[in-house]
This record gives C-alpha cells, sequence and structure tokens, in this order.
C-alpha cells in the first residue's frame, strides 16, 4: 500500500529526472516544483508526465494509482483498489491524472485550513504587491476544494475536478479568480467519492476558463448506474430538449443578448456583503443590459433560511457517512437533529425550508424543473438568475473565527440545497476593492448547464474586453 506522505514531505514528492520536452508537459511541472511548496495545493503529485491536458483531483475522490486521503489522519495509508467514475471518464477521454489536491478533512469546511497537510494558501498576488511571491500576503484559497482552486490559478493543472456540497466549488473559485462549475444535483457520478452529505454532494469542475470546464463537463456528464443518485436518461433526455429549447430562444450569441431575461435576486446581498464588492457586480451587470439582455429584480424569499437548514441537514447526513471513521467524533456531529425529541424540530423542519426554497427557486424560472411531475413553463420568469459569489474577497488565513468560516457560504448554499447547477466565472476588481479576485455566480434551471455556461461565457467575454482597455 503506498504511503501519502505528510505534510511538507509529500509536497516535495516530485520526480529526479528531467522533463520532457512538451511544453504542456514542462510548464505544469515546473510550476508544482516553484509554487507548490509555498502554496500547497498537491498532496500528491503523480511521477509521469501528462499529456496534452493536465488535471488534479480532489483528494476525496478514489483513485486507484494515487493515495485518497480526504486530507485526514485517518486515512493517510489509504489507496483505493478502483478508481472514481469520474476518473476512469478522465482517462479515457485522454486527459492525464497528475495528482491529489489539498482539501478541509473530509470536505468539511469552508476556507482549507482543516486539513492533516496544512493550510492551502492563495496562489494570488496584487500586481501592485512590492513583495516576492513566495512571501505575499496569506490569505484563504476557499474550500472545501481550495487545492483545486489554488492549482488551476497556479498553472499547476489546466482543469481540476473538486466536489461541492455547499460551496466547496463556488468559494475557491471566486477566491482565487478562476472558474467553478457546480453542476446539477445528479448529473455528474458521485460513484467513488468519499461522501460528506449524500443528498447535498456533487463533483465540480474548476478550471481556467469557462471553455475547458465546459469541455470536461461534457465528458463528465453520463449516466451511471453504480450512483444510486444518478438522473436517470430520460430525465436528461427531457432536461436536454428544455436547455436547447432555452438557448434557441435566450441566447444567440455571447455578443447579443437581445432575448436573454436575467433576474438579480434581492436577498442575496445580504449586510454581510462587503461594499467593495457591489460595484464590480454592477458594472457586469450594466455590460450585459448593453448587450441586449433583461435583467429583472427577483424575490427568493426562503433565502434568509438557507444556511440554517444546510447546516441541520448536512450534519446530519454526515454523522451517517463519517462515523465509521471515526465514531466518537463524526457519530456525534449532527446526531441530536436525528433523534427522536430533536427530529421534528430540526431536521424535519429543515427538510420542509429545503423544499421551500427549491419552491422560490421553480417560481422564478422561465422553464420548468424535468425533475417536476407536471412541468409548468412560466412565460414571465427568466432564463438565469445572477449574484456575487462570496460575501467577501479571499479572507486573510490569520483572522478567521468559527463564526465568520460558518457564515462564508451564505450564498452558495441555496442552489445546493435546490440542487441547481451555479458556476462562478471571475471579475475584475474595483478600485475602491483590495484588488483581490472577486466572482458572480449563475443560477440556472435543473439540468440546463449549456445556458449557465454560456452566460459564464459572456461574462468572461465582457471582461475580457474590459482587462483589454485598461
Amino acid at each position: 500500500m503506498r504511503r501519502c506522505l505528510p505534510g511538507s514531505l509529500a509536497r516535495r514528492r516530485l520526480p529526479s529526472r528531467s522533463l520532457t520536452t512538451s511544453t504542456a508537459q514542462t510548464s505544469w511541472r515546473i510550476a508544482v516544483q516553484n509554487k507548490n511548496a509555498s502554496v500547497n495545493a498537491l498532496v500528491y503529485v503523480a511521477p509521469d508526465d501528462a499529456g496534452t491536458i493536465s488535471e488534479a483531483v480532489k483528494d476525496n475522490i478514489c483513485t486507484k494509482n494515487m493515495p485518497t486521503t480526504c486530507s485526514s489522519a485517518m486515512l493517510r495509508d489509504f489507496t483505493s483498489p478502483f478508481d472514481a467514475t469520474v476518473v476512469q471518464l478522465l482517462n479515457d477521454s485522454g486527459a492525464t491524472i497528475i495528482g491529489k489536491t489539498n482539501c478541509d478533512e473530509f470536505g468539511m469546511g469552508s476556507l482549507n485550513i482543516h486539513s492533516v497537510h496544512g493550510p492551502v494558501v492563495n496562489p494570488y498576488q496584487h500586481p501592485a504587491s512590492a513583495m516576492e511571491w513566495h512571501v505575499r500576503e496569506r490569505r484563504s484559497a476557499g474550500g472545501s476544494s481550495g487545492g483545486s482552486a489554488a492549482a488551476v490559478a497556479a498553472g499547476m493543472c489546466d482543469v481540476a475536478l473538486a466536489t461541492d456540497t455547499g460551496g466547496s466549488v463556488r468559494l475557491p473559485a471566486s477566491y482565487c479568480g478562476v472558474v467553478g462549475l457546480k453542476p446539477s444535483y445528479g448529473l455528474i457520478s458521485r460513484w467513488g467519492v468519499v461522501s460528506f452529505a449524500d443528498s447535498l454532494d456533487c463533483v465540480g469542475i474548476i478550471g481556467k476558463n469557462v471553455a475547458s470546464t465546459s469541455r470536461v463537463f461534457d465528458v463528465l456528464s453520463k449516466f451511471d448506474e453504480r450512483d444510486p443518485t444518478a438522473a436517470r436518461s430520460s430525465t436528461r433526455e427531457k432536461a436536454q430538449e428544455l436547455s436547447s429549447e432555452q438557448m434557441a430562444e435566450g441566447l444567440s450569441c455571447s455578443r447579443d443578448l437581445t432575448d436573454l431575461h436575467i433576474g438579480i435576486p434581492q436577498e442575496y446581498f445580504p449586510a454581510s456583503l462587503d461594499s467593495s464588492i457591489v460595484s464590480p457586480f454592477r458594472r457586469v451587470v450594466h455590460a450585459l443590459k448593453t448587450r441586449g439582455a433583461t435583467v429583472l429584480p427577483v424575490s427568493l424569499p426562503s433565502t434568509r433560511y438557507a444556511l440554517s437548514a444546510y447546516y441541520v441537514i448536512a450534519s446530519a447526513e454526515a454523522s451517517s457517512n463519517l462515523a465509521r471513521y471515526d465514531g466518537v467524533q463524526y457519530g456525534l456531529h449532527g446526531t441530536y437533529a436525528l433523534t427522536a425529541d430533536a427530529f421534528d424540530n430540526y431536521f424535519l423542519q429543515s427538510q420542509r425550508l429545503r423544499q421551500c426554497i427549491r419552491d422560490d427557486f421553480m417560481r422564478v424560472f422561465r422553464v420548468p424543473n424535468p425533475l417536476a411531475e407536471s412541468p409548468a413553463r412560466n412565460e414571465a420568469g427568466v432564463h438565469v438568475l445572477l449574484h456575487p459569489s462570496a460575501v467577501c474577497t479571499a479572507p486573510h488565513l490569520d483572522e478567521q473565527d468559527g463564526l465568520d468560516a460558518y457564515t462564508q457560504d451564505v450564498l452558495t448554499v441555496p442552489a445546493s440545497l435546490a440542487g441547481l447547477p451555479a458556476l462562478s466565472v471571475p471579475i475584475m476588481a474595483g478600485a475602491e476593492g483590495d484588488g483581490w479576485p472577486l466572482g458572480v455566480s449563475i443560477v440556472g434551471q435543473w439540468g440546463c448547464e449549456k445556458m449557465v455556461l454560456a452566460v459564464g461565457a459572456a461574462i468572461e467575454d465582457v471582461e475580457l474586453k474590459r482587462e483589454s482597455l485598461a
């Protein structure tokens, strides 16, 4: 059984032989050699060179030729006897897995500071900083998939697989200035993924841009009979029809958004939202309107209950899934909500609130949810929703208390509870901010990833043009 080396030793596990002549192969390994000791994004590096596309995999996704530790001391020596379905699909597509990425232990966290391998340090450095890169400002890369986002942002790989339970793809993507997709629940196989909360967990994708993220989604979005939560083929076909219909009527190209209707949820601007995020967000909205999009205010009134409901449900499910590893620590985590005395007031009530959150989303979207028994079209609805990805830029690693960590997911949790696709796309910071990366999130109807990705590409195009004029 291969041993996963602890801490800094894992970060130094690099081959001694010379690099190959391929530019793609050379660039990622040089990035690992130069940056990983400071970033701590990769906890295991493959000895073989990558092919045309280099991809990394979060450490809670099983790989038969690499350790899978879930960033926990309890699994430090574990190597899976099989590949997860998503890893197998990547290998079949010709991609090369270059390593495993750091994460919060068992995927539980928002800052990637709870890991046996140590915290992940955001690789971003403000362009105006006079400091050397290796002594840059120490900020979080987000969690729990901080290693995946940091690896992509630092050029260690083209794309990285991650998991998202309540925001673990979108928060790190926002903090690190990369693209992060949480797909519709049930579209990408979870077989071979170590579970945190079964009704919420999704395998997500973090990439340098929307195009690379979209290509990997196409590879992974396949029915898997081994995954009991996988959406059936008939449901996928229905979703594909609705998505194609929506694309035809709402988005002809990224530069002509005349028929696109975008909703701005009024509840997604809480008091905790940093004021420096509002101006860049409004700038993006204005740019989309300039290209012809219709932007409407919408209301999702149950949003204020989302975070409370999420932590009850996620903790209860985690207590069941993780008790096998440490019954004392995880077996008690969230178990109270499942006891006879508390079940109705906590767990059942949280499930009712979850349904209210789903209903809120269903009322504002134009196309129906293909999972609904009798879907009805809403001609007054919107194609997608747009909101800030996070309430702040990347937090300082040394200035986080427990309460701050628990509230990082306030804008990402609702889409997770509803099982909807959500994409975080980086945008340029405003002059009034601290200059660190920002993200905006696009949320769509279940199964409408193509629309979400297309709107993300439009925002990406807007930002690239603005950057070229800056």
